[in-house]
């Protein structure tokens, strides 16, 4: 019964992950944008990044997105589940995190 519930429970999550990305197409494109820089940057290039970015304003276009994501919590929900284990895993490899 364990083993159902299970395999239950992935085809769910996995039918919502699929359904997040058809319901926020761009949402998608945008976390996927996000996860290819942590992936393809290097930990040298995320601490300089990050260094240069300190007490100035972001970009409107990165404005406008995280707006958006205040303002939908659902495609908020979407786009951390997205990223979240990428980010944190290169963050974590950089000693970015403890």
């Amino acid at each position: 019964m364990n083993k159902q519930l299970t395999v239950a429970a992935a085809v769910a999550l996995a039918f919502a992950g699929g359904n997040a990305a058809a319901q926020y197409p761009i949402m998608e494109m945008v976390a996927n944008k996000v996860i290819q820089k942590y992936q393809g940057s290097t930990c040298e290039q995320l601490w300089q990044e990050k260094a240069a970015s300190q007490g100035k304003p972001k970009p409107q276009q990165e404005q406008n997105a995280i707006a958006a994501l205040k303002n939908d919590p659902q495609m908020r929900q979407a786009f951390i589940n997205k990223v979240a284990a990428p980010i944190v895993n290169k963050m974590f490899e950089c000693g970015m995190i403890p």
